[in-house]
C-alpha cells in the first residue's frame, strides 16, 4: 500500500525537473545581479570612487580614465554599482559567468565590456568526456557556500545526472576535480593526492571567487590563493558563491552542449 501511495503522490506532481536548457532558464533571484559589466566610455575622467569600496581589489584604473574588473577576485557585493556616479558598472542579470582563461575574466578594457565565455573543450576530451563526465569534488577550505550549490544540482529540480555529468565518491572513478575553497595550506597535500589518484587524462574546475584567486583570503599566509597555485585549471566559474544555473552553463559549455551567444537568463528585478 505504501508503494502505490508513493507512486500517485510522484504522479500527481508530474515532472519536477526544469527545461533548462532547452527551454528557459529560471529567472535569478532577485537580490543577484548576475554577472557585471563596465563601459569604460561612460567613465568620469579622473574618478576612482569605485576603487577604495572594493574589499577584494578586484578594480584597478590602468589609466586617467577607465576601471577594469577582475570578476576572478569580485565578490559580487555591488559596492562599485552603488558608487559609480556615471553607471559605468552595472548589473547584466546575467548567469553566463565561466570562462577557460583568468584573463577572459577581466573586463572594462575597450572591447572586454563584458566577459568571454568558455569555449568547449578539444574534439579529442569531447569525445571522451562529452556525454560522460564524472567529478569528484574537493573542499580545499571552503566555507560550504560553494558546496551547497553544487548539491543542489543533485536536486530533482535540476537533476544533474540527466546531463550525464555525475559526483563520485572516490578520484579513480573520476574525469574531473571539482575545487571549492582558497586552498589552505593545510588541504594542499590532500588535493594534490587526489589528483594524482585520477586517470589521465582529467580536468580541473574551480568553482566560486575564493578557488580562482582566494577571494577575501587571499594574500593570507594561511591559504595559496586559488587552485590554480597547485593544479592547471580547466574552467573558471566565479561567484562568491555561484548561482546553480552559473555552474550548470559553465559545465555545459566546458562540453560543447551550449553555444556562446545563447539568450541569457530572465535578468534578475531592477535594484532599488
Amino acid at each position: 500500500m505504501f508503494v502505490f501511495d508513493h507512486l500517485v503522490h510522484r504522479l500527481k506532481h508530474g515532472c519536477e525537473t526544469m527545461a533548462y536548457p532547452h527551454g528557459p532558464a529560471p529567472a535569478l533571484p532577485d537580490r543577484h545581479g548576475g554577472s557585471l559589466r563596465v563601459d569604460a566610455a561612460k567613465c568620469v575622467a579622473g574618478c576612482s570612487d569605485c576603487l577604495p569600496v572594493c574589499p577584494t581589489a578586484a578594480i584597478t584604473q590602468p589609466g586617467p580614465r577607465g576601471v577594469s574588473l577582475d570578476l576572478g577576485r569580485c565578490l559580487f557585493c555591488s559596492a562599485c554599482v552603488n558608487v559609480c556616479p556615471s553607471g559605468a558598472v552595472t548589473h547584466t542579470g546575467d548567469h553566463r559567468m565561466a570562462v577557460r582563461s583568468p584573463a577572459d575574466l577581466v573586463v572594462g578594457e575597450p572591447g572586454r565590456e563584458e566577459l568571454r565565455l568558455a569555449a568547449a573543450l578539444d574534439e579529442k576530451r569531447l569525445r571522451l568526456f562529452g556525454r560522460s563526465l564524472r567529478l569528484r569534488q574537493v573542499s580545499a577550505g571552503g566555507d560550504g557556500a560553494e558546496e551547497a550549490d553544487l548539491n543542489v544540482l543533485g536536486t530533482i529540480g535540476w537533476d544533474l545526472g540527466r546531463f550525464g555529468i555525475q559526483f563520485v565518491a572516490s578520484p579513480r572513478h573520476a574525469d574531473g576535480l571539482v575545487v571549492t575553497g582558497p586552498v589552505s595550506r593545510n588541504m594542499e597535500l590532500a588535493l594534490r593526492k587526489t589528483w594524482d589518484a585520477m586517470p589521465a587524462p582529467k580536468l580541473v574546475i574551480a568553482v566560486g571567487t575564493s578557488a580562482i584567486s582566494g577571494g577575501p583570503f587571499a594574500g593570507e599566509p594561511a591559504v595559496l590563493g586559488g587552485v590554480a597555485a597547485v593544479l592547471p585549471v580547466d574552467l573558471y566559474i566565479p561567484g562568491w558563491p555561484p548561482h546553480p544555473l552559473t555552474i550548470l552553463d559553465g559545465l555545459l559549455r566546458l562540453l560543447g552542449r551550449l553555444e556562446q551567444d545563447r539568450a541569457p537568463a530572465i535578468p534578475a528585478a531592477t535594484r532599488p
